[in-house]
């Protein structure tokens, strides 16, 4: 299977040497549905549907992740997927590779309260934490350690995270 992978990159990168500009696309857009109370579904053009709520203390019932594990899950996996492809395209055969990423959080500012001093708290996450548990035979703790290092460089979801990119907000109302 890294064989395959590798071979696939081989082959993108190589068209994208010719002709970088193959390189820019749409990203599929992500379609988030009200269904009442504060259930929402995400929808993606393939039919993947992931339904969200909120917790009890905030309204939810708690029976399904909240969107803040989405983008905590979205940074995991997407952070461990460019782990294996750089993995994939050095031949370093992956044995274990596990994220977990966490965040702290103050539910005040999802309710627009202010702090103490009456400053504006943040919506977002204060910090976001992301482990990473990875091993190769025949690979050294530094070689791992750069694998890691450059592919969480080339990860979009941190990415985006890292650079705090603003959102064109475009509101239709339906009258």
């Amino acid at each position: 299977m890294t064989a395959d992978v590798a071979a696939a990159l081989s082959r993108v990168q190589s068209v994208l040497q010719r002709r970088p500009a193959a390189g820019l696309h749409d990203d599929a857009p992500a379609t988030a549905t009200w269904k009442g109370g504060l259930r929402i579904v995400a929808g993606h053009s393939n039919g993947t549907q992931v339904p969200t709520d909120m917790p009890p203390e905030l309204g939810g019932t708690g029976d399904r992740i909240t969107p803040g594990w989405l983008m905590r899950a979205g940074l995991a996996s997407c952070t461990a997927t460019c782990i294996a492809m750089r993995a994939a395209a050095r031949g370093i055969e992956l044995q274990r590779l596990e994220l977990v990423a966490r965040s702290r959080s103050d539910t005040r500012g999802l309710l627009g309260m202010p702090g103490h001093l009456g400053e504006p708290v943040p919506a977002g996450p204060h910090d976001v934490q992301l482990f990473i548990r990875i091993e190769a035979r025949g690979s050294t703790t530094e070689q791992l350690r750069s694998l890691v290092e450059e592919s969480y460089l080339s990860s979009p979801v941190a990415c985006a995270l890292q650079a705090a990119m603003p959102v064109a907000l475009q509101i239709e109302v339906d009258n």
